[in-house]
């Protein structure tokens, strides 16, 4: 083999030249070789089992795999970092415990149908979900979604200046994928929207909406009546377990105030019944004083008003607010 293939090769010819003595040099760098434990190519061993990251569990299909790494974790479920091994590309693992809806089977059955038909689901500012399945000696629910860097939540707290026309890019976004979700056939209900479920590309801007392991579908009446999601973003018909699609535009004024604020709605208060009571009676959350832009307030208050007063996405899409002072491409990117 010639002595340019292997790091190091013109060393002996440099030292011969300096020194006047190639069978010297050649010493000197048979030396220096054996100093580093240098091996050629051809001679480095394949990692052991042992030096390779293991899977903690992997799906029936054996597609994913599943790593110890915790990404992220809500009332309900869990998400952890996985890959799939199929393309080759990070994906998210998503296991919601069932022992919560274990007196009631026909919950589970309903559950896993639904989050079915959300792997039909294509658009631009949804999450992808690839698959699904229950097992049953775990007893868990077991999703694999597309991988995303950072929520909304955390990429807002890394960034903590942003304009208003940074905002309104953002919600332009999530109003496009709930419109989409709103006026599939069936109508989807996300039920759970909040800044950590809303994902975030920032080298383009892109925003998707994840976390649809809670979605429910709903039919003609578009009426539901299961109480689930995050409190401070609960609409108070959700409380009430009768409730539409419109539940979702008040969980969506609640993730502009954070935008906009930084702050949880309802952090003032530090127990779920106090939640609930502000909640129920109407009582707006202390960080509507932190809204300094008035059109941002006055949008935000048309997300959380009464339910029969309550725009649909695709209203919020022809507000002034959203569209004005904006560039907009295609993908409003």
């Amino acid at each position: 083999m010639p002595a340019a293939a292997y790091s190091g090769a013109g060393d002996a010819d440099t030292l011969a030249k300096a020194g006047g003595d190639k069978h010297m040099a050649s010493s000197h760098l048979a030396q220096r070789n054996q100093n580093h434990s240098y091996r050629m190519p051809s001679e480095i061993p394949d990692p052991s089992e042992d030096d390779k990251e293991p899977f903690v569990e992997v799906d029936p299909l054996g597609r994913f795999g599943r790593y110890s790494d915790l990404l992220g974790s809500g009332a309900v479920k869990k998400v952890y970092r996985a890959f799939d091994q199929r393309e080759g590309i990070d994906v998210a693992w998503n296991q919601v415990r069932l022992r919560n809806f274990s007196s009631d089977p026909s919950v589970i059955i309903r559950l896993h149908s639904e989050i079915e038909l959300l792997k039909t689901l294509k658009h631009d500012n949804i999450i992808v979900l690839y698959h699904v399945w229950k097992d049953a000696d775990k007893n868990t629910l077991n999703f694999i979604t597309e991988a995303c860097a950072s929520n909304l939540r955390e990429y807002r707290k890394k960034h903590r200046h942003v304009s208003i026309k940074a905002i309104k890019k953002w919600s332009r976004q999530i109003l496009k994928g709930l419109d989409y979700l709103h006026t599939h056939e069936p109508c989807i209900i996300h039920r759970d929207l909040n800044c950590s479920n809303i994902f975030i590309n920032g080298n383009v801007g892109k925003v998707k909406i994840g976390d649809l392991g809670l979605a429910t579908i709903v039919g003609k009446s578009h009426a539901a009546h299961s109480l689930l999601g995050t409190p401070e973003y609960m609409a108070p018909e959700l409380y009430e377990e009768n409730y539409t699609e419109l539940v979702d535009i008040y969980s969506f004024g609640m993730c502009l105030l954070e935008m906009d604020t930084l702050e949880i709605p309802y952090s003032e208060c530090d127990n779920l019944v106090k939640i609930y009571k502000k909640v129920t009676s109407g009582v707006m959350p202390q960080a509507m004083k932190k809204v300094s832009d008035p059109e941002l307030k006055v949008f935000i208050e048309r997300c959380i008003g009464q339910p029969r007063m309550r725009p649909s996405a695709a209203q919020l899409l022809q507000d002034s607010f959203i569209s004005d002072g904006i560039d907009l491409d295609e993908n409003d990117l």
